[in-house]
């Protein structure tokens, strides 16, 4: 059931945050290996990109990739956050009755890792189906699939089992980075808002506050590594399935700071935030009221 409780919670959250998602796809590939000034600017910032995808792709358009959201955040965060209750509710984030920082950032690695590796076939549809858009607005590799069970189709077909895991290289520390930040910060926020007593311990405004410190921190985190994940996933591959713009994880991460700058690394930072702070807000929201729902009627 925490395995349940947990994707519930974080498909939720998807349903809002998923036109945020597009837009900080397209600004992440926007500009890819070309210093600033070299490239057309599609979208200027956040607003600018939800108008212009509006525009020309139509509503329909900030929403594209919902399906393997939805699909992707069930199973990785189901199995994410699905673990980490398991975990936290053996005492082990624990240490003489108080929250441990190491053991919560310990924990929320491995549940990230866990949930990172089962997912990875859907982000990498995901990726590709959210950066597709009419070719005057276009950024980034261009993918022809028509939905997430064709891209899955496709991709086995052409590159086998493994083809469906490339790019993982890259998840497996962006999900363990933002997990270990964001759980851990949760935690010790939770508790510490209790010890404060700014609200009941039993109140629903204790996890949306801490979930809301967790946000900030999660973001800044998070987004060198979400830059580097999109960009290997959604790069063109040859035949044998290998990458034609980066070898791996550091290589994309280096050929990117080399010619972006530190910038480049935080593309889209203000898109992440919008995207991934409402997102842990509401994610770890639900999931705390449903666990605290489900234990009454247990």
């Amino acid at each position: 059931m925490d395995f349940v409780l947990s994707g519930a919670a974080a498909c939720g959250a998807c349903l809002f945050t998923n036109p945020l998602e597009v837009v900080k796809t397209r600004m992440q590939l926007q500009g890819e290996l070309k210093s600033r000034g070299s490239y057309q600017v599609y979208y200027r910032n956040v607003f600018h990109a939800f108008y212009t995808i509006g525009k020309v792709d139509g509503l329909a358009g900030l929403q594209k990739g919902l399906v393997p959201g939805l699909f992707y955040q069930f199973f990785m965060n189901g199995v994410r956050l699905g673990s980490y209750a398991i975990i936290e509710s053996s005492g082990y984030i624990h240490t003489n009755g108080r929250v441990s920082a190491v053991k919560t950032t310990a924990a929320g690695a491995v549940a990230g890792v866990v949930g990172a590796v089962m997912g990875s076939p859907i982000y990498l549809v995901k990726t590709h189906l959210q950066s597709q858009s009419t070719a005057s607005i276009a950024v980034g590799h261009q993918y022809k699939h028509q939905g997430m069970f064709h891209a899955l189709a496709a991709i086995y077909r052409q590159h086998g089992i493994l083809g469906l895991w490339r790019g993982s290289s890259a998840a497996v520390p962006r999900v363990s980075v933002g997990s270990a930040a964001q759980l851990c910060t949760f935690s010790s926020s939770k508790e510490l808002v209790i010890d404060l007593q700014v609200f009941p311990s039993n109140s629903w405004l204790v996890a949306l506050s801490a979930g809301m410190i967790s946000s900030v921190v999660v973001v800044l985190a998070m987004t060198p590594f979400d830059v580097v994940s999109t960009r290997l996933y959604n790069q063109p591959v040859d035949n044998l399935g290998k990458g034609q713009l980066y070898k791996g994880f550091t290589d994309c991460f280096s050929q990117t700071l080399k010619k972006e700058g530190l910038t480049g690394l935080y593309k889209g930072l203000g898109a992440s935030y919008f995207r991934l702070g409402p997102h842990t807000i509401l994610s770890l929201f639900f999931w705390d009221e449903l666990r605290k729902f489900y234990k009454q009627f247990r």
